[in-house]
């Protein structure tokens, strides 16, 4: 089954692998009971939906979340609820896709303007020149 995350991307179910783990920090009595944290790995390398040049810009994005095996790690235990992390997890997997999807703009370099070079070479004139005032005069 496949998972639209927007009008033109869409993520095929079987590449998402969720599991559930008791989560850290405070809880009371509940955290050492309920696994509520989600654990899900979604395994970019073995995608077949997605184009090659947005796993590339995602496997950049995901950066230390992304193992040698090509799997994107996302852990979620911010709420006590395993429904809300499941839904929290993969929320955040479909940030991360839709803005790997956006193309970065290339650089053209452009060239300095006459003025603008003219207004630096004034401005480094008057520098030297303030510089060469306090040279000069007596000394001692």
């Amino acid at each position: 089954m496949l998972i639209r995350i927007s009008r033109t991307l869409q993520i095929d179910e079987r590449d998402l692998e969720e599991s559930f783990v008791t989560a850290s920090g405070p809880g009371g009595q509940n955290v050492n009971k309920v696994s509520s944290a989600v654990l899900l790995r979604f395994n970019l390398g073995a995608n077949t939906t997605l184009p090659e040049a947005l796993k590339n810009r995602l496997a950049t994005l995901a950066g230390s979340r992304l193992t040698k095996e090509g799997v994107i790690n996302i852990q979620a235990e911010q709420f006590r609820s395993q429904l809300a992390n499941r839904e929290d997890a993969r929320d955040r997997l479909f940030a991360l896709i839709i803005e790997a999807s956006i193309v970065p703009k290339t650089r053209r370099p452009t060239k300095p303007t006459k003025g603008s070079k003219t207004r630096r070479l004034d401005e480094k004139s008057k520098r030297g020149e303030i510089k060469r005032q306090r040279r000069g005069g007596d000394e001692g």
